[in-house]
Formats: C-alpha cells, structure tokens, sequence
C-alpha cells in the first residue's frame, strides 16, 4: 500500500489550567502530601506542585500527510519537548514514508543521544511516534491495534488508581492502588500512618479485593522492606516503585526481601529497552509498567514488552488511556490494565485527558470495549486552546 508523504510535524502546548491536563488546578488527591523524592525536605512536602511536577505542562504532537489526514498524540514535555520536536525530530519524518515507523524510531533516538537517552527527549520522541502511529491508522482506516496484531481478548478489566479503592471495588474495578502518604523523613509516626491507612481501607473493600501501594520513587530500601513486611498482614497485592528509577541493585534486594506472594512493580519513569533490560535482566520487580508517553512510543514499548515477555514478568503500562489501552488489548502478558481516576476525589471516572481529547474510551464496570475507529479512536478538542510555540 503506498501512502502520502508526510508534510509537516507540529508541536503545541494547551493553554489553560482546565485544558492542561498535567497542570491541575485546585484541590485534589494526587497532590495530598504524597511521599515523594523530595519529601524529606519538609517544605515540599505537602505538595508535589511545590517542587515543580506541573511546570512542564502538556504537549501535543501532530503529523499530518500531503493529502491532508493528521496523524496526533499527546503526551507531557510542554514548550522544552516542543522545541525538541520541532527544531531537531520533525527532519526525520517531514518528506517520508509514514510506514518507516522503526527507520525514523531509530534516527530520532539516535540523533539524540549526546543529550538525550532518558527523561524529556523521550517524552518527546515517544509523542512523535505515536502521532504517528495515529496517522498510520487514519491512512490505513484501522485501529491502531489492529495495527499491532489484533486484539487477543474482547475486552479490558482494570485496577484504579487513586485515594478510593472502597469506591473503586463499588464503581467494577478488580483492584485499588492507593498513594503513599509518609516517607522515610516522617520517621516511624509516618510509618504507623501509612499502615494504619492500609488497615483501615482493607476493612473497607474486603479480603478479596487486591490492594496496593504506590510510592513514587519516595524510599530507601530499608523502609521499603519493613513497609512490605508491616503490610502483609493487610494482603497487600504489590509495592510500587519504592525506590528512585536508577537503583536496580536496591529494586533486586527488594524483590528477594518482600513477603513470599508480594509483587514488586516498578518502570513508570524507566525508558527506552535498554532501561528495561536491567530492570528484567537483574531481577528487580515481577511487573513493569513502561509509560508509552515516556518511554520511546509504541514502536518501543512493543520491544520492551517482548523483553519482559521472556522474562516471565507481566507489562502493565502506567495510565495513558488510549495510548495504552490499543497496546494492552493485544498482549497475552498484559492481562489488565491501569485507570487513572482523576476526579479530584477519585470517586467518579472521568475521561484521563479530558477536556484534550472527544471521543476518549473510559471502563464502565471495571471494562471497556475498544471501538474499531482508525488510528487511537480519539479526536483533538477544536475549543482547547493550542499554543505552537516554536513555528518553523
């Protein structure tokens, strides 16, 4: 099948704090003194904004094709990643085949790895490939999982994640992942919280429902074992992400010290097959869960998944609704899949970028049906306000 060439790559940012979604405004639970890296510093410990996690905002990649179908995607980086797309990616697509999926994968990565390799630059490159792997769906008329396969089951179940598991269990979800409030810093008063916290929940949704903790980068290993051991009593299903990305050797010390049945889950801030390579071949968790926002798109979470396939560890992405939900669909080792509640109080589901995106999927019943719609099925909003900020 020969296609239309792409014509031009843009990159904007959304304007206002209701149409960013990665700068939220006002009270809500993911901003509720949540254990953090930088929690021991008492003055950012309220409050991840404090420190910085809304400055770089949400970016938009568009990739649209001589005959005028766009391809889109969106993803965090804001006006840095935008740069980075328009000033130095956008040369490896505009004028090419939008089938040369893994050629301009390639070149993008490998054109940047004297400043890249990790964090931005792959937020970056991963929003430029799936835009592009929204065009090539809307220039095939099929959806991207189609694209990748084929659905291996009817249907997705997911956890939630959020401050409401109890909510969750009643709203279908199998399963509630809940935030760490208190870190090593807050000492053992901060300790007896946290279990404390877990106790009471469990006492909420039952024996049966899975429960889990999700501590974003915030411990030392340490804390992370005793945390584990303190919460088996409360059948905890797994431990997220207890230590900083970088600290494979601790991630493996974890993983042999947890309680037999404890999972040990971690990838939300590792990128690339390279990353994952370590965190599979040094034994450090029994899930990954790659961002395909962050980690290099869906031409590298495909590698990633086939590492950790062979590895006997399950990949369950971080969030990113549709992004992830026409990957999940079509893996045996992706048996379900993660649901951001990002309802201030996390008791109601609301769509993950709204108002970004029409057409969004979100489960009723703990599951969703993904529709048969080109590309990732989803629509930019015409009333959000885009900013493009570097125009060539």
């Amino acid at each position: 099948m020969k296609f239309p060439k792409i014509k031009q790559v843009r990159a904007s940012v959304a304007r206002g704090g209701g149409a960013d979604y990665h700068d939220q405004t006002g009270a809500h639970w993911i901003d509720d003194h949540i254990a953090s890296p930088m929690a021991r510093y008492p003055e950012y410990r309220q409050s991840r904004k404090s420190f910085g996690t809304n400055v770089l905002g949400t970016l938009i990649v568009e990739v649209e094709a001589e005959n005028g179908v766009i391809g889109f995607a969106v993803t965090t980086g804001g006006e840095p990643a935008a740069y980075i797309v328009e000033k130095h990616l956008a040369r490896f697509l505009e004028g090419r085949d939008p089938s040369e999926v893994e050629r301009i994968w390639d070149q993008m990565y490998s054109a940047t790895l004297f400043y890249g390799r990790k964090g931005l630059v792959l937020n970056a490159i991963s929003g430029v490939d799936l835009a592009l792997w929204d065009l090539l769906g809307k220039l095939r008329d099929e959806p991207v999982y189609q694209l990748l396969g084929g659905a291996v089951r009817d249907e997705i179940v997911f956890y939630a994640t959020g401050s409401r598991p109890d909510v969750a269990k009643s709203l279908g979800f199998i399963g509630g992942k809940l935030p760490l409030h208190h870190g090593p810093a807050e000492g053992e008063a901060g300790l007896k919280k946290n279990l404390d916290a877990l106790a009471d929940m469990r006492s909420k949704t039952g024996p049966d429902f899975w429960l889990m903790l999700d501590c974003w980068m915030s411990l030392d290993l340490n804390y992370a074992i005793r945390l584990a051991h303190g919460a088996r009593e409360c059948g905890l299903k797994w431990l997220e992400e207890a230590l900083i990305p970088d600290d494979y050797w601790g991630y493996a010390a974890l993983k042999r010290a947890v309680p037999a049945g404890m999972l040990v889950t971690t990838g939300e801030h590792e990128a690339t097959r390279w990353g994952f390579r370590m965190l599979l071949e040094m034994g450090c968790c029994d899930i990954i869960q790659p961002d395909v926002g962050w980690c290099g798109g869906m031409t590298e979470l495909v590698k990633i998944a086939d590492f950790a396939d062979a590895h006997g560890a399950l990949t369950i992405p971080h969030g990113s609704s549709v992004y992830s939900y026409h990957f999940v669909i079509t893996r045996q080792n992706s048996p379900f899949a993660e649901f951001l509640m990002m309802h201030p109080t996390a008791d109601q589901i609301v769509p993950m970028f709204h108002p970004q995106l029409l057409g969004e999927p979100s489960p009723v019943n703990g599951r969703l049906k993904l529709s048969d719609r080109a590309g990732f099925g989803v629509e930019l909003n015409p009333a959000v306000e885009l900013h493009r900020p570097y125009v060539r």
